[in-house]
Formats: structure tokens, C-alpha cells, sequence
């Protein structure tokens, strides 16, 4: 059963479909808002408007480098897990314990 998440931005509504009882889809929903409003905050003034595309193209990418930042180290962490279990395993092998 899906159930129905909003968001607002730019004083605008926005409602979608997400899985029912996923507060993922709510989490990631706020995350958008919170980085949208950093933007925004990051950039009020005349001088520097921006408008509601460039934010959000702004954020979309702030989003993406953080998540591949992540990623890059889970997986430098998954191999430093990987190889010292491989080792403790060997060791166990071996009889050292």
C-alpha cells in the first residue's frame, strides 16, 4: 500500500507516492528541503538571486557529491574489513589462536 509524502519548496507544495511505512522516502524528501534552504540561505540577497532551477540543480548536486563521498568510504572501509577478517581468518588457520 503506498501512502502520500509532501514536501514544501519554494512555498510550493509538492506531493508523491512513497511505500507505506517507509520514513526513507520521508527522510530523503527532507534532506532535498534541508539542502534547497542551505542554498537559498547561502545565496539571499539581490545580488545574488537565483532562481528555483539553478537551487535545485544546486542541491541535486550537493546531494549527489555527498553520496558518492559515502560511498567511496564504505567501500575503502568494506575493504579494510575484508582483508583484515581474511587475515584473523588465516591466523585462526593456522592455529596462532
Amino acid at each position: 500500500m503506498e501512502q502520500l509524502v509532501t514536501i514544501e519548496l519554494f512555498g510550493q507544495p509538492y506531493t508523491f507516492k512513497a511505500d507505506s511505512g517507509d520514513d526513507k522516502a520521508k527522510h530523503v524528501a527532507d534532506t532535498l528541503v534541508r539542502e534547497v534552504d542551505k542554498i537559498k540561505g547561502k545565496h539571499n540577497g539581490p545580488a545574488h538571486q537565483m532562481n528555483k532551477l539553478t537551487i535545485m540543480i544546486v542541491a541535486a548536486l550537493n546531494i549527489a557529491n555527498e553520496n558518492h563521498e559515502l560511498k567511496a568510504k564504505y567501500s575503502e572501509l568494506h575493504d579494510t574489513v575484508s582483508e583484515r577478517s581474511n587475515r584473523l581468518i588465516r591466523l585462526l588457520d593456522a592455529g596462532y589462536f
